[in-house]
């Protein structure tokens, strides 16, 4: 898989209250989960890459904007790479599927949203495997202001 891809899910509303399920999502692949709880829309978590883990991210609470950028130098990044950029939202149940090779950057869309990301690595493996990148490289996440 080079390609990201956007599992579809659903959401079930009776008078109980709703369930969310993304029932094509495969975590057949799945080491290990975390999830971000970002009160703050203002702070961006950009940027992170990873060659070799993949990650899967799935909005809780709330809404994000997420980007992702194709890294094609690790050591050097071109400053011109454009980067693919998504929302994700408690009212639409999805899930962005990111392949190894790329590096992204989050932003809470809503004050309390809550973003669970899933990873094909262990945390020892993964620890490896991290590389950084500034903020502003890429995007300008002041014009990122979804509201989904």
């Amino acid at each position: 898989m080079d390609e990201i891809k956007i599992v579809k899910g659903g959401i079930s509303v009776d008078e109980r209250g709703s369930i969310s399920h993304a029932n094509g999502f495969d975590m057949n692949d799945i080491k290990r989960f975390y999830v971000i709880h970002q009160n703050d829309t203002s702070a961006i978590r950009a940027w992170h890459g990873h060659q070799f883990e993949k990650k899967y991210f799935f909005a809780v609470k709330g809404s994000f904007t997420i980007a992702f950028v194709k890294i094609d130098s690790w050591e050097n990044p071109s400053d011109s790479l454009q980067p693919s950029v998504f929302t994700l939202s408690d009212t639409k149940s999805e899930i962005i599927c990111l392949p190894e090779g790329f590096a992204s950057g989050i932003k809470a869309n809503k004050p309390d949203s809550i973003l669970m990301v899933f990873s094909n690595k262990a945390l020892s493996e993964a620890a490896d495997d991290s590389w950084r990148y500034d903020k502003d490289l890429w995007i300008d996440w002041s014009k990122m202001n979804r509201n989904d």
